[in-house]
């Protein structure tokens, strides 16, 4: 049919080219893993499912997590036509040729499943070539989307549909689906007999943030180094090492023809942290002397200002933001005595590292750790639909508190009472480190006031 695909070859057909993530759908709901708060025992999608009653449905969540996979699943358990669309590629004459083709294998006892991946990219007037057939039940339309179906589904198809919210898979499920990769020889990596390291799988589960596609993506790779790198009389293994390799880290190396170059700026930059104004005159003169470009210099102590001094004098950055600018408007030579200006307040203001040092934790902890969901009462909740979801939930609005803090939990589950920002006894950020003392004095005796939950007011 061109844009679009009917249903997939048999199960036994297994066509080693395919991606190890195609070839290892799971093809009943007993190897589907995961969203068991739907589709565990007794649970309202299994429970539909099992009794042939689904109607027209909208999976709603983040990608790899088995939207495709369970809609395939339910055309096989069903015996039932599944029709794949591309929301990209297909158009209304496209759907209504295949809406009509749905219609007359009706006729013959024939049910179609429409599965549109991708549906939120539909715009209005494609959307609504669905509504008759789905008002009539000529087809069952199964939409997948990673945007908030409130926005992006119109309000007639969205009456029409039932909505259910599928979740990123958690680490120890991503690691189970690994293994399962490693030991299946007729769809996996079976036949390459390919031993991993419990720790290399757990690092390729916390990248994926629960995206199996992805993590089976870096199984593949993985597997493919680890042959090509295993030992004399030693069988290929996925070390840490190789999935770092897998993951295509990148590592930032400079041009040994420029090392002079970073030599000078490494020695300004140094020169400043230790409050040394003469010496850092100095580095700047040799660098601009020398026809360094003076927007990169300023670049660089605007950097100097966030990175080591930081909140113990804010007003660090607004001085070199502003040395930027004269220059831009004074141009050479006079725009260079901004510049001096500027790094010889550095030399002087107090130094914290405070801020650089826990937004690099956070970095770590994002790179390190599965992306949990927002907590429901930090989200918004300006639909009805949202609403019923729990968003919002919970939530206590500081305005209306005594002491103006909730003491409310803001970090997903997975980093609870994560604390990052150490404020240093410097400059202003002494005083910072004083107020957040007082912030949490104040959260450990904030009432909890749920009934006080939210304005009429945006977050």
């Amino acid at each position: 049919m061109g844009l679009f695909q009917t249903n997939p070859p048999p199960d036994d057909a297994v066509d080693k080219s395919r991606p190890l993530a195609d070839r290892m759908r799971p093809r009943t709901l007993d190897e589907f893993v995961g969203q068991e708060h739907i589709l565990g025992p007794g649970k309202s999608l299994r429970v539909q499912i099992e009794r042939d009653d689904t109607g027209s449905l909208i999976f709603w969540g983040p990608p790899g997590i088995g939207k495709t996979t369970l809609a395939k699943i339910m055309a096989r358990m069903t015996h039932a036509d599944f029709i794949e669309f591309s929301a990209v590629l297909s158009g209304i004459k496209e759907i209504k040729q295949v809406m009509a083709d749905a219609e007359r294998a009706r006729q013959y006892g024939t049910r179609t499943i429409v599965f549109v991946d991708e549906v939120h990219r539909f715009n209005k007037a494609q959307q609504d070539a669905f509504l008759p057939y789905v008002e009539k039940g000529s087809i069952r339309l199964i939409g997948a989307t990673t945007e908030n179906p409130s926005f992006e589904i119109i309000s007639a198809l969205l009456s029409r549909t039932r909505v259910y919210i599928l979740k990123p898979l958690t680490e120890e499920q991503i690691v189970g689906l690994l293994q399962r990769a490693l030991h299946d020889e007729a769809r996996g990596l079976g036949e390459l007999h390919v031993e991993a390291e419990e720790t290399a799988l757990r690092k390729i589960a916390a990248y994926s943030s629960g995206d199996a596609r992805s993590a089976y993506n870096v199984l593949d790779i993985a597997a493919t180094l680890a042959v090509e790198q295993q030992a004399k009389d030693v069988g290929p293994r996925i070390t840490d090492a190789i999935v770092t390799d897998a993951l295509q880290k990148r590592v930032l190396k400079y041009d040994k023809t420029g090392e002079e170059h970073y030599n000078l700026i490494s020695a300004l930059h140094k020169s400043v942290r230790n409050s040394d104004p003469d010496a850092a005159l100095y580095w700047l003169a040799r660098m601009l002397e020398a026809g360094e470009d003076r927007l990169y210099v300023a670049r660089r102590v605007v950097r100097m200002a966030v990175e080591d001094i930081g909140l113990a004098d804010p007003n660090a950055l607004g001085i070199t933001l502003a040395a930027r600018d004269a220059f831009d408007f004074l141009g050479i030579p006079e725009g260079d005595l901004a510049l001096a200006q500027a790094v010889v307040y550095l030399c002087a203001a107090p130094k914290s590292n405070a801020v650089y040092a826990a937004y690099g934790e956070v970095q770590e902890d994002v790179e390190r750790t599965a992306q949990d969901p927002v907590p429901l009462h930090l989200r918004n909740a300006p639909t009805g639909l949202m609403k019923a979801f729990g968003y919002g939930e919970g939530y206590q609005y500081a305005h209306n508190l005594e002491a103006k803090v909730a003491d409310m939990q803001c970090l997903p589950d997975n980093l609870k009472d994560r604390v990052y920002y150490h404020p240093t006894e410097e400059g202003i950020e002494k005083r910072i480190k004083a107020r957040l003392e007082e912030i949490r004095k104040a959260k450990a005796i904030s009432p909890q006031r749920h009934g006080d939950t939210e304005k009429k007011s945006e977050n």
